[in-house]
């Protein structure tokens, strides 16, 4: 019969450096990271494995079950994200663009005047921080779930139209933008 662990996952046979400020344990199917930047954890499955050898953390799998072959690098990127947001954060940047568009930082809200008749509000959930500059909206914390779905949520209140660019839209993204009607002249 094959085995499916004999094909080792790339990303998970990859051993994840945990730097200097960064404290990791690994309580029976719990790790637990802690670093400047807060504390994260991760429930295990029971088909992968964690060992920490000095200052290094390695990912594996357990023989007999084909889900633990697919588990072993998602569990890897998932345990490296943890150690990388804890110890230097993760943030997303938001462009928005049109006429009277304005983002303020109120305590842990961002309020957002997007062209409707009423403001919008935007709580930060646990862990996550706004800044604004200018046009652009930061949204910054450890955990690189949570920073991605906020972002992808406030992106969601005015998504960039195409025709005038007007919106919200993530730094780096491109937006097609499409011809408007023509005026077809009478002869």
């Amino acid at each position: 019969m094959y085995n499916l662990v004999k094909n080792m996952s790339r990303i998970g046979k990859k051993i994840i450096q945990i730097p200097d400020g960064v404290d990791v344990k690994i309580n029976d199917d719990l790790i637990v990271a802690k670093g400047a930047k807060g504390e994260l954890s991760i429930k295990l499955n029971p088909d992968v494995t964690a060992e920490i050898k000095e200052k290094n953390l390695s990912i594996g799998s357990k023989a007999g079950s084909n889900d633990s072959s697919a588990l072993w690098g998602t569990y890897q990127a998932l345990i490296n994200n943890m150690i990388v947001g804890v110890s230097k954060g993760f943030e997303k940047k938001l462009l928005f663009e049109g006429v009277g568009y304005r983002a303020a930082v109120n305590g842990n809200k961002l309020v957002l005047s997007l062209g409707f008749s009423h403001p919008v509000e935007v709580i930060a959930p646990k862990g996550i921080e706004f800044k604004t500059e200018k046009n652009v909206i930061i949204i910054s914390g450890a955990d690189k779930h949570a920073v991605g779905q906020t972002a992808a949520n406030i992106r969601l209140k005015r998504k960039v139209e195409p025709y005038k660019g007007k919106g919200i839209k993530y730094e780096n993204e491109i937006v097609r933008r499409k011809a408007g009607k023509k005026a077809v002249g009478s002869a």
